[in-house]
């Protein structure tokens, strides 16, 4: 496989730690990007540790200018992006009458208006090179979950935005491929626990019992299957959504 440069947003923890780490044993560079460059720092260390490539980039992904710069700084010290990974989320569950625009434009803002910046950025590298690879993180929620508005709103035009990447970029060599998780053991639960007034085990515990495989899913679950969208391999796959949740929906 040749070694390629990635750029994974919001991997600093959870999901995206466990896809920047998963990307560095398979032998690429990556560029480890969140909100602040401190939070990167240690996921890149580790990856160092291990004997991969990787730099911590700090950017907020919903700033055009900080964007922009984020990715020229990547092509510039570790080679032009031919991988992207739009993981990069936030939550701000509430019911629809107590939902504020704030809560709405902010998860807009970050996963939508963040995905778009993203990969308008790389695509220029991408198309250069006639290759590259985008995996965006969509989630069970797409289909419809309450207190998530805004959430299941933004990840449900995750799937619509990966169908029209796919139909534009195809002809460069460039994929476009989302990954869907389920319930999966991260922060984010911390913060559903919280809100539903339980605690993160009575939750997960909870999710597993519906879940037909019997567990809630890991970051690292989730990590397998971004790595094979970004893999060679899956050069004839494009514009699919892959519900990574212990079943057909979990």
């Amino acid at each position: 496989m040749t070694s390629r440069t990635a750029i994974v947003t919001g991997a600093a923890r959870g999901i995206g730690a466990a896809t920047a780490k998963r990307l560095a044993r398979e032998g690429h560079a990556v560029a480890v990007l969140d909100l602040l460059e401190d939070d990167a720092r240690a996921t890149a260390e580790e990856i160092a540790r291990e004997g991969g490539t990787a730099i911590a980039v700090g950017a907020d992904v919903s700033d055009e200018g900080a964007v922009a710069a984020a990715v020229e700084r990547v092509a510039s010290e570790v080679g032009a992006p031919a991988i992207l990974v739009n993981n990069a989320g936030i939550l701000r569950d509430n019911l629809i009458f107590k939902m504020s625009v704030d809560d709405w434009d902010a998860v807009m803002g970050v996963h939508l208006r963040g995905a778009f910046l993203m990969t308008r950025a790389v695509q220029t590298h991408m198309v250069a090179a006639r290759y590259g690879r985008i995996v965006n993180l969509s989630s069970t929620s797409a289909l419809g979950n309450r207190g998530q508005a805004n959430y299941a709103t933004a990840k449900a035009g995750l799937q619509g935005f990966t169908k029209t990447l796919a139909n534009e970029l195809g002809k460069f060599g460039i994929t476009a491929n989302a990954v869907a998780p389920g319930t999966i053991r991260t922060a984010m639960a911390d913060t559903t626990a919280a809100r539903l007034g339980v605690t993160v085990d009575q939750l997960l515990e909870e999710r597993a019992g519906q879940i037909p495989v019997g567990r809630v899913g890991e970051p690292e679950d989730v990590a397998a299957a971004v790595a094979f969208f970004a893999s060679e391999d899956a050069g004839f796959v494009s514009g699919q959504v892959l519900y990574v949740a212990g079943g057909p929906r979990g």
